[in-house]
């Protein structure tokens, strides 16, 4: 159940980064909001107490949340720019 946390946050960061208009500070933005909100996860969860090696986990959960949501997010918009057949 700890493991949904950090996807669900990845998603939020994702959602948020997709918004962007210039693609390297997407980059930028996204990576340093995974190591961020990684993190916090940590903390939050209190796995940061057992080791440090868990940040690196969660870090991952994120990306892996967040790469899923801006996937979605600009594969909606290719979607929604593309002509209409009349």
């Amino acid at each position: 159940m700890h493991e949904l946390i950090p996807v669900a946050a990845g998603a939020i960061v994702g959602a948020l980064v997709s918004q962007l208009r210039t693609t390297w500070v997407k980059v930028v933005v996204f990576v340093a909001m995974c190591l961020l909100v990684g993190f916090a996860m940590s903390f939050l969860t209190g796995e940061l107490e057992v080791s440090a090696g868990f940040l690196s986990v969660d870090a991952g959960l994120v990306w892996l949340g967040g790469l899923i949501a801006v996937a979605l997010a600009e594969g909606w918009r290719r979607y929604s720019a593309r002509p209409r057949a009349a």
